[in-house]
Formats: structure tokens, sequence, C-alpha cells
């Protein structure tokens, strides 16, 4: 195998796969990334058993192919050294069957190589129909509800984010049981069947760093145990998470007592300020109480003292209400919406805290209060 490619080139492909490379795998093939070089071009394919991405360079991209053929590099240092050579070109060529030599004008590097035929077969095979989703809906669909999983792996199922599909509609959940996110997206055509799945939260949070463009359609492959993402002449498929998923549908209330409308840029400072002195704390607990049209943000700490916070709003009743909760929680919570006004939905000071956009119905979080006697 022997080519020349741009470094750019290069690096973004070596990038892209590289997220697929444990640090904990305990097979020595799947340590390395393997590099199939043909007449149609470069394909690099990494994969950690869980989670495997498969990039294709087209040959027009590629400087010059001398040489066709396969090896697996080690991705230990690969990354760096793309990353640290001098020249904007830079040419590989194995030598021996399992050396490779990567060199530019002034650098080069000798590298021993693992046996392609040691390397696991991978079926990256797409279904004809899939889901088409726009890249830029997608993205947002992970960050408006991944900060929402769990890391405690003592619960599995819930470090993966929910996918259900019924017809055209496709729910997006994640919950560490003390809050929620759930955003619904109308899809351009039913899909087929129903859908069910976790995807685990760590390989999404990969994807979401990968898709760069906000305007390519990505196509979604659902199979019974994994998930494959197209993304331009990227390939991303991740094993899914086994069990059911706790139904969420029922955790959100319907009715409320009070519907409190703010303007989320004052809210979310308001908070931001009473939490200053609560910061170093577990649970970043500040008070929320509504009087008249007016919010008052507090927080407590007998170490430093006190702060109050006053923000005016609109109110559907003037019944008072005092409720506290994680700061941290819900400023999460607020930076997932992009709308000015925000709507606050509450019953009583121990019944969740339900969020909405004044103009946005797709998306709903979910706080549970903090008691604090």
């Amino acid at each position: 195998m022997k080519f020349a490619i741009k470094k750019t080139i290069i690096l973004e492909s070596l990038t892209n796969v590289c997220r697929a490379i444990s640090p904990r795998n305990i097979i020595p093939i799947l340590n390395g990334i393997k590099f199939e070089l043909d007449a149609k071009g470069l394909s690099l394919t990494a994969s950690d058993s869980d989670l495997t991405i498969k990039t294709f360079i087209p040959k027009e991209k590629i400087d010059s192919i001398e040489k066709e053929g396969t090896i697996i590099i080690q991705s230990k240092y690969i990354l760096d050294i793309i990353k640290k050579m001098p020249s904007d070109v830079i040419t590989f060529e194995v030598i021996d069957g399992l050396k490779i030599i990567i060199y530019t004008e002034t650098s080069q590097y000798n590298l021993n190589c693992l046996n392609s035929n040691d390397y696991p077969q991978i079926d990256l095979t797409r279904k004809e129909s899939f889901i088409t989703l726009n890249s830029g809906e997608l993205k947002k669909m992970i960050r408006q509800t991944i900060f929402a999983i769990s890391t405690q792996e003592s619960r599995p199922l819930l470090t993966g984010i929910n996918i259900k599909i019924n017809g055209n509609i496709l729910e997006c959940v994640a919950t560490d049981s003390y809050r929620l996110a759930k955003k619904t997206i109308v899809l351009d055509k039913p899909y087929e069947e129903a859908v069910d799945i976790v995807i685990p939260g760590k390989n999404i949070n990969e994807l979401d760093k990968i898709i760069t463009s906000d305007n390519i359609d990505v196509e979604i492959h659902l199979f019974a145990n994994k998930i494959m993402f197209k993304y331009s002449n990227l390939l991303f498929q991740s094993n899914l998470l086994n069990g059911s998923y706790p139904n969420t549908s029922n955790f959100i209330p319907t009715e409320f007592v009070h519907i409190i409308t703010a303007n989320l840029s004052s809210y979310f400072a308001s908070i931001d300020r009473a939490a200053l002195l609560t910061q170093n704390k577990e649970k970043n607990i500040v008070k929320m109480e509504a009087t008249g049209e007016e919010l008052c943000i507090s927080s407590y700490a007998s170490e430093i003292g006190k702060v109050e916070d006053h923000i005016s709003v609109q109110r559907n009743v003037q019944d008072n209400i005092a409720i506290s909760f994680s700061a941290k929680y819900m400023m999460d919570a607020l930076r997932t919406f992009d709308d000015e006004e925000i709507i606050i939905f509450m019953n009583t000071d121990s019944k969740p805290i339900v969020l909405k956009s004044a103009k946005d119905e797709s998306l709903i979080q979910l706080i549970l209060p903090i008691k604090t006697y």
C-alpha cells in the first residue's frame, strides 16, 4: 500500500474514527485503525465492539495512489503524528508487510503495524428503509436531551437516550430520575415499524461531536440490537442498551395550578446570581417564591450569607407558591431553549416543575423539586 494525501483531509477522517477507540480495550487488534485502499479511495475503520466508525475518502481527494492494500495502524500515536507533520502532503507506504513509513520531505516515522487478517468482520450493512433527519435537527435534539442522562452505572438504561417512533412521530427522552428532557420531532414520512430503543449516551455524544454541518441529511438505520447513522461519507454504528426503558409518559403532569411566563435571559441570570453562594454545595439548592407579578429567587449558606434576586413575570393566578430546586439542573434545562420567553408550570412544592417554550411545543424539560425541611 502506498498513497499520498493532504494532511487536513487525512486528519479529519482520523480524528473522527479515533472516537471509536476505547482506552479500556482488552482486544489488542481493536486498538488499531484499519486502512483499506483501493481504486475507489481510502476507508478508515475503528471499533471497540460497542461503537464502530468508518469513514471513506474518495480517490478525488487523494493526491496519488501507487499501490492498493490493507493494514492496521496502531492508534496510540497516529493522530499525534499526523497533527505534527510539517508538510501539507503526507505519504504512507507499507514495507515488509507489517511496517509502514509515514513521511514528508523533512520528517519520517517508521511504525510497526498489525495483521489485517486478525481484524474482526464488522457488519456495516444498511437497510433499504431508513429514517432521514436533517443534521442540524439531529444535533439540536441531542443538545436538548443528552445533559439529562444518568452518570450512574448502577442503572445502565438511564445512561442512554430513549428513542421512540410511532408513525411519523419521533420522541427522544433522557432522564436520571431527578430531571427529564423530552424532544418530539415530526418526521417527513411515517416509519413502518414501531421503535423503542436506548442508545448509549457516551456514543451519541461522540456522534454530536462528529456532525459539524447543520444542513446535511443523516440516514438512520434501525436494527434489533444496533443503530447506524450515515452522515456524508461516514458510517457511525452503535450497539443498543438491553432492557425496557422506564415509561416516562406518566411522569409529566398535564394539568397545572401555577403557570408563569418569564423572560428566559432574566430568569436564567437571576438563578445564576442566586446560585453563587451555593455553587460549592452538592445540591446547589435555590428557592423560588412567586408573589403577585414577581419571582424572588434566593439562596442561603450559613457560613457565607444570603442572596435574594427579583424579576417581573406574568402569572395566571395570584396564589403564592414557594419551591426549591437544584440551580444547576434548572440552568442546564434553560440552556436548551432558544426562544425569548419561557413558561414555568407548577402545582405544589412537592410536584415536578415543567418548562416549555412559549413558541415551541416540541421540547419539555422537567425538574423534581427538593424539600428543604
